[in-house]
């Protein structure tokens, strides 16, 4: 008996068949993404070091370029001197704002700017209208004081008189007694007033209060005037300058304070008069130093009764002194001129610029005599920068580098 074919042959399964391909273990997948992450992190990492090394030489190169280019040389020494100058600040003996002490408006002013004006002289008149009211009024209100404090005395003695015959009560008496005492006292208010008043009318007129110049004058006809109140000042009208001797205030180092005597003389000298050497004699110092600069504040009076000198201006102070040293001596374009006085620029630590004060002596004009400040090695800028600060980097470049980079 044969054996039938089976319908589907291809359902049958085969037994050469090849088996199914297994999947990959968790494991290695997970050391293949740890593999990748490292490699990414590497590249982030390597990245962001390469952008911060970048950044560092760059913010190093604009610090190197902002630095500015300066030439330095030695101090050289020079001989001692006996004679050292300082800078000095001129004033007026006297120097006084003129105010108002009354409300209005200025009525008419008789001295201008450069005027000469003696002590007393009118300067100008103020119109106070309602000042002049209030003490119409005060004059009124004084005499009614009055009228009223004399009746009450007649009736008090009235009544004084009386009482000793028992005409009178001892408490009417007493009443009246009272009222005389009280009408007195308000008739001496009135006084007062009428007298702060008439005070107040009396700076209507506006005097000199020395022999001066008039340097500024603020106001005109018709402006209103104010007194000011509380910490106002009010308004100013003229200001006003002594200048038959002038004041020159400097400030001498603690090296020399102990060299100066009350009543020597001071040579003084100023750019507008060169050639020209003023006399002038110390009349007082500080006598302290001070901490901050270590320098004694002293004055020194000038006469100018030739009017050939003016506040406000600069001079150099020539003093005499014991011979010091060591002196130093460098170019006049060395110096740096500010309000803190002569200063030379020096380098320390190879690259930062340090200002120092100094106090000259001699001065040919090219050169200078550095008396104090300076010390043997200290390296100075040759021709410092004006915008030179304490504590900047600089570049220390010789004269032929800096030319260079000008070419640039």
């Amino acid at each position: 008996m044969t054996e039938e074919p089976h319908p589907n042959p291809q359902a049958v399964p085969s037994h050469d068949a090849a088996p199914e391909q297994s999947s990959i273990p968790p494991r290695k997948v997970l050391v293949g993404a740890a593999v990748v992450l490292l490699i990414l992190a590497v590249l982030a990492v390597t990245g962001i070091l390469r952008r911060m090394h970048a950044s560092s030489i760059l913010a190093e190169r604009t610090d190197a370029l902002a630095a500015p280019f300066v030439t330095v040389a030695p101090a050289k020494p020079g001989a001692p001197v006996d004679t050292f100058a300082l800078p000095g600040n001129v004033t007026a003996f006297t120097d006084s704002p003129i105010y108002a002490r009354t409300d209005g408006y200025l009525l008419h002013w008789y001295f201008d700017i450069g005027a000469r004006v003696k002590k007393g002289d009118l300067l100008a008149v103020i119109d106070t209208p309602e000042l002049d009211k209030q003490v119409v009024q005060a004059e009124s209100d004084l005499a009614t004081a009055e009228a009223n404090a004399n009746i009450a005395r007649i009736q008090a003695a009235r009544y004084s008189g009386l009482v000793k015959s028992d005409a009178v009560s001892q408490q009417a008496t007493d009443t009246f007694v009272s009222q005389a005492a009280a009408t007195a006292s308000a008739v001496k208010s009135a006084q007062a007033n009428l007298q702060r008043l008439r005070e107040l009318q009396s700076f209507e007129n506006i005097y000199a209060p020395f022999d001066g110049v008039v340097t500024a004058r603020a106001v005109d006809t018709g402006q209103l005037i104010s007194s000011g109140s509380g910490q106002s000042a009010g308004t100013e009208l003229f200001h006003m300058q002594a200048l038959e001797t002038l004041r020159v205030y400097t400030n001498v180092p603690q090296l020399y304070s102990q060299s100066l005597k009350h009543g020597m003389k001071i040579g003084l000298t100023f750019p507008e008069h060169p050639g020209k050497t003023y006399e002038g004699t110390l009349v007082r110092t500080a006598d302290a130093i001070d901490p901050t600069s270590r320098t004694l504040l002293a004055e020194v009076d000038v006469d100018n009764r030739s009017r050939e000198l003016m506040p406000g201006a600069l001079a150099q102070v020539h003093f005499k002194t014991p011979r010091v040293g060591p002196t130093f001596i460098v170019p006049a374009a060395a110096l740096v001129f500010r309000r803190e006085g002569l200063q030379v620029g020096t380098v320390i630590n190879g690259n930062v610029a340090h200002l120092v004060p100094v106090v000259i002596g001699e001065d040919d004009g090219a050169s200078v005599q550095i008396v104090s400040g300076l010390n043997s090695g200290d390296q100075v800028i040759q021709d410092p920068p004006d915008s030179l600060i304490d504590g900047e980097k600089v570049t220390v470049v010789k004269p032929a580098n800096i030319a260079g980079e000008g070419d640039k």
